[in-house]
């Protein structure tokens, strides 16, 4: 029987991001995009929640807003897990038996 992820661990970290840290910022994307020195599209795309955030621009939240980018990167595995384990049953992988 496998355990199921707590509903708070499939919020996506972008979506997090935009409703917990950037929004209260009172920044908008455009101008949160240009003090990063990213484009617009690729902030706009994560924040929306179509993107998966990397090591990259978990360091720019973490430089710009002092959250952790570990913990931002930790969000976006857990969300990915969830997201797998929600159809899980579809993956045929028989297990291997390991010589002794």
């Amino acid at each position: 029987m496998a355990l199921q992820m707590h509903p708070s661990l499939r919020v996506h970290v972008g979506v997090w991001l935009k409703e917990e840290i950037v929004d209260p910022s009172g920044y908008t994307t455009k101008d949160l995009a240009k003090h990063f020195g990213v484009s617009r599209q690729a902030l706009s795309t994560l924040l929306n929640g179509h993107s998966s955030i990397s090591a990259d621009m978990a360091i720019r939240f973490e430089k710009a807003f002092g959250v952790k980018a570990d913990t931002l990167l930790r969000m976006q595995s857990a969300y990915d897990l969830a997201g797998a384990r929600a159809h899980e049953d579809e993956i045929k992988v028989e297990r291997i038996a390991l010589a002794a």
